[in-house]
């Protein structure tokens, strides 16, 4: 008679303890990582919607140059901002919107975390921005000016606030650039225009 020989496979796998640890551990990182990630969401849609609002700028302008009429950008909803915002050829060189004017591009609106304000015309009621067909940025009275758009997240207060903030700074010449008012290197990122 031949005798069995019994070989034991290792057994393996987790025990339920050792699960509910791994478990356990797994859960509480997450809870610990969610906000870091909501905050990198939301710092990356603020960085998205000021590169947004410099592009429009920047096709605004290269439209009235190309065309050599007025072209201009202005908030969806006539006086907000964050509603988004169009471009359009000024035909009639009145330096608004009017029905039949080409629109060249149509922005969203921002995520209700953003508050959008300005100076000079990109302020007001009626808010806008407009260059002639030199690309200088100018105003309906025909009147040279710089003016500024602050983006800044509304969920944050006091010193964490400045560095979510970005500003679009356009000057006469039409340069328009996206600062951090918080930034050392940036002294000129002041909210009157550059």
């Amino acid at each position: 008679m031949s005798r069995r020989r019994e070989v034991r496979l290792g057994v393996h796998g987790f025990t339920l303890l050792e699960l509910m640890i791994t478990i356990g551990i797994v859960g509480v990182l997450m809870v610990l990582a969610a906000p870091s990630f909501v905050t990198f969401k939301r710092n990356s849609e603020l960085t998205s919607a000021a590169n947004a609002l410099l592009a429009g700028f920047n096709t605004a302008r290269s439209e009235a140059m190309k065309r050599n009429v007025y072209a201009g950008i202005v908030p969806n909803d006539g006086s907000d901002w964050a509603s988004g915002w169009k471009i359009f050829v000024d035909a009639n060189l009145n330096g608004g919107l009017d029905s039949g004017e080409t629109v060249v591009f149509t922005r969203a609106g921002l995520p209700s975390y953003f508050t959008v304000t300005g100076t000079g015309n990109a302020q007001g009621t009626a808010p806008y921005a407009l260059f002639n067909g030199s690309g200088y940025a100018t105003s309906k009275s025909g009147a040279l000016g710089p003016l500024t758009i602050t983006i800044a997240r509304n969920d944050l207060t006091g010193t964490a606030l400045l560095p979510e903030t970005r500003r679009l700074m356009l000057a006469i010449s039409g340069r328009t650039r996206i600062c951090t008012p918080a930034s050392a290197n940036d002294a000129k990122c002041a909210a009157s225009g550059s």
